[in-house]
C-alpha cells in the first residue's frame, strides 16, 4: 500500500467521548478527539478536540483546533487555534496561534516561519 496524501480538510477518525485509547497512532487524514488518549497523535490533517477531550502525549499535525485538555507538547506546520474552555499544559510550535477568552495555557510558543524561497 502506497503513502497517498489526504485531501485537505478530511475527518478520518473520531475517538468517542466514552472511549479511553493508550498508545501511539498515525491518522491519514484528520481527527476528532471526544475521549481520552495517552500516547503520541500524528494527523497529517487537522486535529479537533472537543471540550470534554483529554489528550495526554505529544501531538504532530498540520492545524489543531484544541476545545478540551492537553498535557503535553503540539507541534503544528500551521495554526493552532485554543477555543473557549481550553486548557493545554505544554510547548506550541505553529506558524499561528489563536487564543480564544476563557482559555488557559502553561507553556511557550514557538513560531516557524514560511519558507519564502
Amino acid at each position: 500500500m502506497g503513502k497517498e496524501k489526504a485531501p485537505a480538510g478530511r475527518l478520518d477518525t473520531i475517538v468517542g467521548g466514552e472511549t479511553v485509547f493508550k498508545g501511539d497512532c498515525r491518522i491519514n487524514g484528520g481527527m476528532r478527539l471526544d475521549g481520552q488518549v495517552e500516547g503520541r497523535i500524528d494527523v497529517s490533517d487537522t486535529l479537533l478536540t472537543g471540550p470534554r477531550s483529554f489528550l495526554k502525549g505529544e501531538v504532530h499535525c498540520r492545524s489543531a483546533v484544541i476545545a478540551g485538555r492537553v498535557e503535553g507538547n503540539v507541534f503544528a506546520t500551521e495554526t493552532v487555534e485554543l477555543q473557549t474552555g481550553a486548557q493545554v499544559f505544554g510547548n506550541i510550535t505553529c506558524r499561528g496561534l489563536i487564543i480564544q477568552p476563557g482559555c488557559f495555557f502553561e507553556g511557550s510558543c514557538s513560531m516557524v516561519r514560511e519558507d519564502t524561497d
